[in-house]
């Protein structure tokens, strides 16, 4: 194990079996002392943990992709429960969000079979009329893959119209795991494995910002987990010199409230020591990623915090609305003084940051966007 350890301090890619040994037989201590010690020597400043003011708002709850683990979606037909944000409603979410100190919104829908390119166009250049400082962090992989197909278009295009538009950055939504069969297996019409990695490495390409996910704890074996960090470290290494790429990787359990997984005998079996264990070998394995987030809303405030001493070094938004992970059963909360205050109790300073991880002066009820300060 010290061998692969010192491999790791020094920042070099693993090889698949050392990685499946990584994750399968190094104590939980060391395995965490290492990913911080790595942590310390890869962030600006190791006593500061990041945070951020955004507001996840769904465009639409129509999608035709079929996820199993997903209840916020509805079919088409269910006019009863379907649903399409007005700008209207997007001004008083918007209004409210900068209010509290929010520079962003995180915009997510689904596979709208109805919603092309030029509807995406209107609405994005729309908001950034309306609010010219606010960052769109919008859609995600499948749907551009989607949009594209539904607008025949390719998604290179796509991307470009959508960046002309006012598109900032692209979440790294609709990962899952990426492993053919466990995406059969949870989400059978959404765009394959391949597509995701082929939109995101454009996106790459055309220097947009974005950040990589993980939703563990379904149908996948703990090898499909390590697989899915490799592709995404290896799709890393293929961004151009300079650009952005993966900004960030995030983490979290799936939550089985209410979903056909949960229906089909696949329920949340939640372990803060194994979340902490995935922390540590995300920092350890993604060496060309440099921010690895503590998602709060799905393991809680504890966990969180352990996970800022065992490799994390952002403890993500306070997400002054989001709705489909909630739907699920994910019922913590953070205000943003209640995020700080954890920060703080973890023994680390607390430090508002954008989606650049550009550090911004925390100025909630200015009804102002406040400036960055300096580059993270």
């Amino acid at each position: 194990m010290q061998r692969i350890y010192d491999k790791c301090r020094r920042r070099e890619p693993l090889s698949r079996e050392e990685a499946y040994r990584l994750y399968d037989e190094a104590p939980l201590q060391e395995l965490a002392l290492v990913a911080d010690e790595v942590r310390r020597a890869v962030v600006p400043d190791p006593q500061v943990v990041t945070w951020q003011i955004d507001r996840n708002v769904n465009i639409t709850n129509v999608c035709i992709s079929g996820c199993k683990f997903c209840n916020f979606h509805c079919k088409p037909h269910q006019t009863d429960r379907a649903f399409i944000t007005t700008m209207e409603q997007y001004c008083e979410k918007i209004d409210r969000t900068l209010r509290l100190g929010g520079d962003q919104l995180l915009l997510q829908g689904g596979l709208h079979p109805g919603l092309k390119i030029d509807f995406y166009e209107r609405l994005f250049s729309g908001l950034k009329s309306r609010y010219p400082s606010l960052r769109l962090h919008a859609l995600g992989a499948p749907e551009v893959a989607h949009i594209a197909r539904i607008s025949g278009l390719t998604t290179l295009e796509t991307l470009r119209r959508l960046m002309a538009a006012g598109l900032d950055s692209l979440p790294g939504a609709g990962a899952e795991i990426l492993d053919s069969d466990v995406r059969r297996a949870i989400s059978p019409a959404k765009p394959s494995v391949e597509k995701w990695l082929d939109v995101m490495h454009e996106a790459h390409c055309l220097n947009l910002p974005t950040s990589a996910t993980m939703m563990y704890g379904h149908v996948e074996t703990p090898h499909q987990r390590i697989d899915h960090l490799l592709r995404i470290r290896d799709l890393q290494t293929r961004c151009p010199e300079g650009n952005y790429g993966f900004i960030a990787f995030i983490p979290w359990i799936f939550r089985s409230t209410g979903t056909e997984l949960e229906r089909q005998g696949v329920e949340t079996r939640f372990s803060p020591l194994e979340y902490l264990r995935i922390i540590a070998v995300s920092r350890l394995m993604l060496h060309n990623i440099p921010n690895i987030q503590a998602s709060w809303l799905t393991v809680g405030k504890a966990t969180a915090q352990a996970a800022l001493h065992s490799g994390a070094n952002d403890m993500g938004s306070i997400m002054i609305e989001e709705n489909v992970v909630s739907s699920a059963g994910a019922h913590n909360s953070f205000d943003a003084e209640g995020i700080q205050s954890a920060i703080r109790e973890a023994g680390f300073i607390p430090r508002l940051r954008d989606q650049l991880y550009r550090m911004r002066k925390y100025a909630p009820q200015t009804g102002e966007l406040a400036t960055s300060l300096q580059d993270a």
